[in-house]
This record gives structure tokens, sequence and C-alpha cells, in this order.
């Protein structure tokens, strides 16, 4: 157990969370030879692969991308079984990780952050643990991943309720105990989409309420073939680099076409090659300008809503299932299978609460303007307080600037994703306005370590311990994010993507949409010349940001 008296030793890092960010961070450090502890508030390792094991729970990105990079060995020697991974194999893969290079040396389980506090006289961080404890240490890293935190129950009248309820951030029973019961899900997001087909299978009746219609593509999942994974592996190195270049962290497929220069029956063709293809170089990167023209984004979704229409036998389920308020890729699109075919199967039901929200719930029911729905089970698919809301639980305040959500409360203001001026030594791991938003985490999760790791030995370097970014070199950022995403349709719609599913929070974009690629190639040009617009040890070289961003193409 870590000594966390008056007179423990300070740290050299210390960093909350113990998933895919937490492990890699504790392996830097230790290849560092710093003094590193981590907090993770589970029992075990693998964040949100720990507590998101609802039915149907897998990952959006292909395995064998969605997986580290940093060791050829560990590359060759684990081997993905599905081509989109489920919940309990990829936790399974990072439990291999924390055995493999012995990480969960470094961390304290059952053990919650509950605030942080700079020493702006001693260059330290004291942070307090939920027993009381306190540990200090010299750098403070959050890992704690950007959907960790579930959204606040806002479902009117849930407390009158007296059936069973279940969130699928915090899923907790059998599938089995939703056999033979009338269940509603609230929600048809990616969690409601995975859950929906398969509760589907054992209830007695299932009840979908949904708020927003998504575009939901097929997963196409499948067994990976031996001679696939055999050829991954023979190239792993090449398609890694790939992958830290491209534009969302995966191999890319270049398009440089628009939608209207070809032919209606050409485009088409296209979208059911893309179709059938699914995945995220599907019907949305079919064309170079779907993300940025709104009459070419149009006949992707036309052509979405089509097959919709193909799909489920009653036209008026149809017509509710069809995304009608926001573009295709605006949104975080869904994937998953058998969801629209699950709307033909006679026990199954479909809720508009743009049509008739809920006003209450009874006992063993669930009350709209329009009507009652008897019910024995809820679950709960309504999100996450995504970013923000893992990082304002740790309680980050420092004497400068005060509370990190007091610093924040007109919108979210970082330098790359990765810092916060008046906030010294504090560094987030793919954090709000990085692109982890927007891209394979876990390439953009690799790239922030290595560069926070490579900023911290470059101060030490120096013999200064101080690092904090200059308020004008954050401006300039958050101004390359906001100017980045107004070139796209995403700054057309309210998603989670800008905090908008959580009543009071700030609006602002939460990613950065420039590309993995060129984030990477930036990064790697602050540190060349000297990490512009970060003070280091009180002393800073010329912000130079904007200048970068315009340089790299």
């Amino acid at each position: 157990m870590t000594d966390t008296s008056p007179t423990a030793p300070i740290l050299d890092v210390l960093c909350v969370g113990a998933g895919f960010s937490g492990l890699y961070a504790a392996y830097k450090a230790a290849e560092q030879g710093w003094t590193f502890v981590g907090y993770e508030a589970a029992p075990e390792v693998g964040g949100t692969w720990f507590s998101n094991t609802y039915p149907g729970a897998r990952c959006d990105v292909e395995s064998v991308y969605y997986s580290y990079s940093f060791s050829e060995e560990l590359q060759q020697e684990w081997t993905w079984s599905e081509r989109f991974a489920p919940q309990a194999e990829i936790l399974s893969y990072i439990n291999h990780v924390a055995d493999r290079f012995d990480l969960r040396r470094h961390f304290r389980f059952n053990t919650k952050v509950v605030a942080a506090n700079w020493l702006p006289d001693e260059h330290l961080w004291e942070v307090t643990l939920n027993s009381g404890e306190t540990q200090r240490s010299r750098y403070f890293l959050a890992g704690s991943g950007g959907l960790s935190t579930p959204k606040d129950v806002d479902v009117p009248g849930l407390e009158n309720f007296t059936g069973s309820t279940v969130p699928t951030s915090r899923w907790n029973i059998s599938l089995d105990k939703l056999a033979g019961k009338r269940v509603a899900v609230i929600g048809t997001g990616s969690s409601g989409v995975q859950c929906i087909p398969l509760i589907a299978e054992v209830a007695e009746h299932l009840t979908v309420f949904q708020r927003t219609p998504n575009y939901v593509f097929p997963a196409r999942n499948a067994p990976l073939p031996a001679e696939t994974v055999a050829d991954i592996k023979s190239k792993y190195s090449a398609i890694r680099e790939e992958c830290r270049h491209s534009p969302g962290g995966i191999p890319d497929r270049p398009v440089t076409d628009r939608a209207f220069d070809v032919s209606d029956q050409e485009r088409q063709e296209r979208y059911e090659r893309a179709y059938e293809r699914s995945g995220f170089l599907g019907v949305g990167a079919e064309f170079a300008d779907l993300l940025t023209d709104l009459k070419a984004n149009k006949t992707a979704s036309d052509f979405m809503r089509q097959k919709i229409r193909q799909i489920v036998h009653d036209q008026r389920t149809a017509s509710l299932l069809e995304p009608q308020f926001h573009p295709l890729g605006a949104k975080r699109s869904c994937f998953g299978t058998d969801y629209y075919e699950t709307f033909n199967r006679p026990n199954v039901s479909l809720v508009s609460l743009r049509d008739e929200p809920i006003t209450t719930m009874t006992p063993d029911s669930i009350v709209t303007e329009s009507g009652s729905y008897d019910v024995d089970a809820i679950v709960l698919a309504i999100g996450f307080d995504a970013f923000t809301g893992p990082l304002f639980a740790l309680n980050v305040t420092t004497p400068k600037a005060g509370r990190l959500q007091d610093a924040w409360s007109d919108g979210v203001r970082t330098y790359l994703g990765t810092m916060t001026a008046g906030f010294p030594n504090f560094f987030m791991i793919a954090g709000p306005q990085s692109p982890a938003l927007v891209s394979n985490v876990v390439v953009t999760i690799e790239q922030a370590v290595d560069w926070i790791t490579a900023l911290i030995t470059h101060a030490k370097a120096e013999g200064r311990e101080v690092i904090e970014p200059t308020t004008e070199a954050q401006d300039d950022w958050v101004s390359i994010t906001e100017a980045t995403v107004n070139q796209t349709l995403y700054a057309t719609t309210d998603s989670w993507y800008r905090g908008s599913n959580v009543a009071g929070k700030p609006t602002t974009f939460l990613g950065y949409v420039g590309g993995v690629g060129k984030y990477r190639r930036m990064c790697t040009e602050i540190a060349k010349r000297g990490y512009p617009g970060v003070k280091i040890g009180g002393q800073a070289v010329a912000p130079g940001i904007g200048r970068i961003n315009r340089e790299i193409a």
C-alpha cells in the first residue's frame, strides 16, 4: 500500500485512472525511472471497459487498431478474435497488458481522488483521497477518460418507480434478470443501440424511448480469419505508423472527390459499397465534402433514411427512426447488429420523446404526455458527462485560478487539450480539445503520454520544475479548435460533443477535429522549437502555435 502519511515521499508523478491512459502513463514513468502512483476508483484495471458491461458492449473501432502500439512483442503475442472486440475481450487485453508489464504494482485500487490542491511555494500537488489520506507529487496527470462519468439522471418521476432500474454505464445484473419482463430502454445512443437487440430477445415486451434518432450503421462484426491476423501482424509497424498520421487514428482510405463530382448512379453505388464495408471509413467517409457541405451530406443522409425504410416494416416506426435533426456524422454515428431489424419484432415498440415527453412515473409505469406504458424494469442508456465530468470530479484547485470548473465556467480552455493556464504541472491525457473526441482514442492516448513525458524530461534536463501554458498560447489553441470545427457540420448540431446533453454545461466543442496526423505534427514541431507557449520554470518561448498550425498541412 502507498505510504500517504505526512512524511510520505514526494512522488514524481501521480495519476488518476487505470484504463488505457493510466496504464501507459505508468509504463512510461517506470521507463524513465520516475516514482509513480496511480489511483483507481474501481477494484481493478480497465477504466471504462471495467464499468461498461451492459449486453452487447463492444468497441466501434476495429480491435487490431484499438490497442497499444508501444510494444512489438505485445502486438505479436495478442490475437484479437473479432473485428470489433466485445467488452470482455478488451478487458482481458487490458489485464494482460497490466500483468505482462507488471503495472498493477503502481496502482492503488478502490481509491478515489476527491481533491487536488496546488502548493505554489513548494511546487507540489497535494492530492486528497476518499480515505482522508493525502499524497504529494511534482506532476499530476488526469487519465480518468472522456466517457467515465455518467450524466445525472434527469428522467421525470423516476423516484416513483419501484421496479428494477439499471444504467448501462454501471450495469450490475445479468441479462437473464430481464427475461420475461416488460422492459423500457430510455436512450438510443451507442449503448442503447448495442443493448436493445439483445434485450428484445429475452423480454416479454421492450419499449424503446427515443429522443433523437441517430444514424445506425451495421457493424458487420465477424470473427477475424487467421490469415487476416497473420497479414496484419506481418506489417503491424507500418499499419501503426499510418494510424498515427491519419485523420482518425485508423488506416485511412483517402478520398478527394466530392459528392456531386459523380453521377447520381455512381454515388448510389458507392454508398452501397460503403454501407456493406461499414466502419468509420464507410458511408460517412465516402466523399471528401460530407462533413463540410450540407447539400453533399444530404445525399448520404437520404441514403441512410432510405435504408431504414427498407429494413423497418412499419412505416410509422421507420419514420420515427429516420434521423431528421442533424447531418450524418455531426453526432457520433452508431454501429449496431440488427438494430433496425429489432423493430420488426412483435414484442418491440418505439416511443418518440419529441412527440410525447415523459411527464412522470408510477410504481409500475412510465407516463408520457400521450399515454402510459407498463414496465417492470427500466434501462437507462442516457450517456455521460463527457470529458469535463471526470475532470471536475477531481476538484482540481490552485490559489491563482481557483477550481478548474470555475476557470472553465464559460467553456473549456486548454493548450493542445493537454494543459490549462493557471494549473501548473497538471496534465490531461487525451483531454478536451485534443483529437480524442473523434479519433481512435488509444492512438491519441499514446501520443499524449509520450509528449507529456518528453516535456517533463525536457524541464528536468533544464533543472526546472514548473510547467504551465501561457494564457496567450491557450487562447490561440482555443481559437484554432473553434475555427477548425466551424468549417464543419459539427458546428451545426447540439450533441454531447458540445456538452449539450448536460443541463447547464457550457457548450464548447470538446475536441480538435483537424485530424490525428496534423495534431501530432504540430505537437512534434512545438517540441522541436523548445515548447513555444509553455512556461518552463517561469520562462516561455513566444507562443507560435498559430503560425505552426498554418505551416503544417
